[in-house]
């Protein structure tokens, strides 16, 4: 009889103690946590409120937005080559078409036209998108972001981006930041089914810089571009022949 009542109280015991685990939850995955739904939803611990890309919280349907937005897949680096010389319809490169023109003045002797001043305050713009396809407010992007840092972008009517798909012989207008005035090396490298570089030398002014951009080669046309020996990040244009 007592080695029943022993054997009771040590199940309590460990009956309790497995509740107290399960509550202070050493991994951060206690039932109060964030889950993400299988359809892709945000699921909140608050009375199992379920928000989708569509309903009321901005942020949250904001991100889930960004995350839906991926970059095109193309067949770079396999071999062949045959879509190099493949016409694409117009469904290609129809989200980036804020990003370019088709008319523009040809650069003459280098990559890019010679840096002019800009000036942030009079075209801010909305959004700016990283390579990925992630996008975030400007606002957001300006507060969190070192002012040391070298950063080029593709100028759009409304937005800046990293990566756009443009039909060969468009104009670019190309944003750098610099945060010292100086000589800078600006470098394209051109992918086909070969690799060329370019490298020119131009002078930035401190702060935002613009300069035109001609995409006037099918391949994937890769810039960047260093001064004071920092190198900015790299932006893309997958340049094809439109149908």
């Amino acid at each position: 009889m007592n080695y029943g009542k022993i054997i009771m109280c040590l199940t309590a015991i460990v009956c309790l103690a497995s509740l107290a685990f399960a509550q202070s939850d050493p991994l951060g995955e206690s039932s109060n946590s964030n889950k993400m739904g299988s359809s892709g939803d945000w699921i909140s611990p608050n009375m199992g409120q379920v928000y989708t890309r569509t309903n009321s919280d901005p942020g949250l349907a904001g991100m889930l937005q960004w995350l839906d937005t991926p970059v095109p897949d193309f067949p770079w680096y396999t071999t062949g080559g045959s879509f190099y010389s493949k016409a694409y319809s117009y469904t290609t490169f129809s989200p980036y078409t804020e990003y370019y023109t088709t008319t523009g003045t040809p650069v003459v002797g280098g990559i890019i036209s010679n840096p002019t001043k800009f000036d942030i305050n009079q075209k801010t713009p909305t959004r700016v998108y990283y390579g990925a396809g992630v996008g975030l407010p400007y606002t957001q992007y300006a507060s969190t972001v070192p002012s040391k840092t070298n950063d080029l972008w593709i100028q759009g009517a409304t937005n800046w981006t990293q990566y756009v798909v443009s039909p060969v012989g468009t104009w670019l207008q190309l944003i750098a930041y610099a945060p010292v005035e100086g000589p800078a090396g600006f470098y394209e490298m051109i992918q086909t089914d070969t690799t060329s570089s370019k490298y020119w030398n131009y002078q930035f002014n401190q702060g935002y810089n613009t300069m035109n951009f001609n995409a006037d080669q099918i391949g994937r046309h890769m810039l960047y571009f260093v001064v004071n020996n920092q190198p900015s990040n790299v932006v893309v244009v997958d340049v094809f022949a439109q149908a």
